[in-house]
């Protein structure tokens, strides 16, 4: 008897082989930004059985299983039913969202899906914050462990959620027993982002605090996606920083950005990011200042031991945050329209230093003609 066809016994194990293995993978979020790009890699993933895509709208992935609802409905828990895994990436970070508002949203959100998990039996949640939550202190070392202390406070954008974030997932475990949670904190996020961080490359000027000692690591979207990928499949786990190997030291910035500094008094230009912050003219608190000013570069040993490596370098990513904010005009943290920042002119450069009380009383001004 003949053997039957090599393209028919192909077929027909195809049609036998088991379904792919790997875990069934949740991401919140999904729709946008990091959430989206990193639906779309696990859905190519051959070590991913399947992705379930949540978030208010539907996104692009259409080799996702789409839910649409608010992460805050307690009905998620259905919707995680058979996940073993779920990356929380719906966090509001964005600068203009009012602050009560956006802590509401990112901690009831945390609080509801790690619920949800445990409830539906899921065993692992990765959730992303930021090495921001370790603090930009003048003390501090480089590069710093991943086991350091978190001595970041809640006077910056976003830190104080993040924060709340940290100490969700330290409770998470005790709270749910056999729920495992890991944390992946990525240096200054580069690639489609907006942070206070990367509008500090759009000022016509890079402002230096007297006396400080700024150090800049940066992580691309890309590094970050790889890097949650590593933590879905279990290649890691526990507390994760990520970004580019090393750190650039703010001269190798200036350099490289062809951006000249603007240096102030630490009194002046902390009180004046103040007082503008007050009066609602820049979205950024004064507390964003001191990651401007002090390291807080990590090593990302744990992914380095695991084998994980970055595909981007600091100087890389920093090229391409410079060709992503060309053209964008921004002063003291405020975005400014073309009309307005051609009007600065010479006003533009007093408020690029964040200067004084002269500076506060033209924009109270200019506000009222409004």
């Amino acid at each position: 008897m003949s053997s039957p066809d090599p393209q028919v016994r192909a077929a027909r194990n195809k049609s036998t082989s088991p379904p792919p293995r790997g875990p069934v993978v949740a991401v919140t979020g999904a729709a946008s930004g990091v959430g989206a790009l990193l639906t779309e890699r696990l859905a190519a993933s051959e070590e991913v059985k399947q992705v379930v895509a949540i978030d208010e709208r539907r996104g692009e992935c259409a080799e996702a299983e789409w839910h649409i609802l608010d992460v805050r409905d307690p009905a998620i828990a259905d919707r995680l039913r058979g996940a073993d895994v779920v990356v929380h990436l719906a966090l509001d970070l964005d600068l203009e969202t009012d602050a009560a508002a956006r802590t509401a949203y990112n901690v009831r959100g945390t609080q509801t899906v790690l619920t949800a998990a445990a409830a539906a039996g899921v065993h692992r949640v990765v959730l992303c914050t930021s090495t921001m939550v370790y603090g930009a202190l003048p003390d501090n070392e480089l590069p710093l462990s991943e086991d350091a202390e978190l001595r970041a406070t809640a006077e910056a954008t976003g830190v104080g959620d993040l924060l709340e974030v940290e100490r969700l997932a330290r409770r998470a475990p005790r709270a749910h027993p056999g729920l495992n949670v890991t944390v992946v904190r990525p240096a200054v996020l580069v690639g489609g982002t907006d942070t206070a961080l990367t509008r500090y490359f759009e000022s016509p000027r890079l402002l230096v605090v007297a006396g400080s000692r700024p150090a800049w690591q940066f992580c691309h979207v890309d590094d970050l996606c790889s890097a949650l990928e590593y933590a879905v499949l279990e290649k890691v786990d526990g507390e994760l920083a990520v970004g580019c190997d090393g750190w650039l030291e703010q001269e190798e910035v200036e350099e490289l950005s062809g951006i000249r500094r603007m240096e102030l008094p630490s009194a002046v230009a902390l009180g004046a990011a103040a007082r503008l912050h007050r009066i609602g003219l820049t979205p950024s608190p004064a507390g964003d200042l001191a990651y401007t000013m002090y390291p807080w570069v990590v090593s990302g040993s744990r992914l380095h031991d695991a084998g994980w490596r970055p595909a981007y370098t600091n100087e890389e990513v920093l090229a391409q945050l410079l060709d992503e904010v060309s053209g964008r005009h921004t002063v003291a943290g405020r975005r400014l329209g073309r009309k307005d920042a051609t009007a600065a002119g010479a006003a533009g450069a007093t408020v690029a230093l964040l200067g004084a009380a002269a500076v506060v009383r033209r924009a109270r001004k200019a506000r009222r003609r409004i």
